[in-house]
């Protein structure tokens, strides 16, 4: 089964944000553990972006502008990409999406491309991922121009990323840091474990967790499919980013009491007793794992929901930067 991002979906955390708890008794000593409820924050996100965005009409500003290209009929693409129009509608930003048929060439999308790169009323735009195997994302993910590159994609933003420069964050590390630092998670100091080492996650996050800042300072392990004894390792992290891509795979004896546990997986998996035929579930075993985390993200409603609304808030960095020039 192909495990993809969840589909669900720097303001300070307002004082009166609480978490949202759960209490669960592994023993007649009561332990609390918190959910980092990513659908809760993304909308607290949302409505602050939204604020923002009133304001910036009133001044007579320009209103934020994020485009989308889906190219096929990809089912989960097409739903992730629904959620960014309707995201965009309930926070002001003008949206435009442009679907493209899956026999699209790869000239024509990179044409496509280049007339976003200079329509001046787009501030960003991202080309949904993945596309048809006759095309190529390297040479279309490089056609997108760094100062449009919303995704934070673009060879040029993952530079300067990993040398602690302005950028756009890549929007699923970028949600994951703000979940911990909403929820006001220690990260200093603290040995941090990354399963998966993607373009998209994993590798963005190793490298955003050990540099100096909020949600940072870590010192952080890479592992991988080819990880010898990972569960040895695994067992020693204070925090683990589960993006391995394999449904339940972490599971309650590779972790450590108090482990803090974000997982960024979905897959669906056959359940005969829902009415879809499916159940969603994470890279991580819940039931197992939970029942020793101190914090630990849902799925669905963590790590997923995240990601569009900080692919919103790259949108409105890189509006205010235009106008700014």
């Amino acid at each position: 089964m192909q495990s993809f991002i969840e589909l669900e979906l720097l303001f300070p955390t307002p004082n009166n944000q609480q978490p949202t708890t759960i209490n669960y008794h592994p023993t007649p000593n009561s332990q609390k553990m918190i959910i980092l409820d990513g659908k809760k924050v993304s909308n607290d996100i949302k409505d602050e972006i939204a604020e923002h965005v009133k304001a910036m009409v009133s001044n007579g500003e320009k209103v934020p502008h994020l485009a989308a290209i889906l190219v096929g009929t990809d089912g989960a693409s097409m739903t992730y990409v629904n959620a960014k129009v309707k995201a965009c509608e309930k926070i002001g930003f003008k949206s435009t999406l442009i679907d493209l048929p899956d026999y699209t060439t790869e000239r024509e999308l990179l044409a496509k491309i280049n007339e976003l790169n200079t329509n001046d009323d787009i501030d960003g735009f991202i080309v949904q991922l993945p596309l048809p195997k006759h095309i190529d994302e390297q040479k279309v993910l490089m056609a997108v121009h760094p100062d449009k590159d919303v995704d934070g994609f673009h060879p040029t933003n993952v530079g300067k990323m990993a040398l602690d420069l302005p950028t756009f964050l890549p929007a699923t590390p970028y949600g994951i840091l703000e979940l911990l630092e909403r929820y006001q998670v220690e990260t200093s100091g603290k040995n941090v474990v990354v399963m998966g080492r993607s373009h998209i996650v994993g590798r963005p996050m190793s490298i955003l967790m050990s540099q100096k800042r909020k949600a940072g300072d870590a010192t952080v392990t890479v592992v991988h499919s080819r990880t010898k004894n990972l569960a040895e390792i695994t067992k020693q992290a204070d925090i683990i980013v589960a993006a391995i891509g394999i449904s339940e795979f972490l599971t309650g004896d590779m972790v450590k009491e108090d482990v803090v546990i974000i997982d960024v997986g979905i897959t669906r998996v056959p359940d005969a007793t829902k009415s879809t035929g499916y159940r969603l579930a994470g890279d991580v075993d819940f039931e197992s794992v939970s029942k020793k985390a101190s914090y630990i993200t849902p799925v669905p409603g963590g790590v997923g929901p995240m990601t569009i609304a900080m692919l919103l808030k790259n949108t409105l960095l890189v509006c205010e930067r235009r106008s700014s020039n």
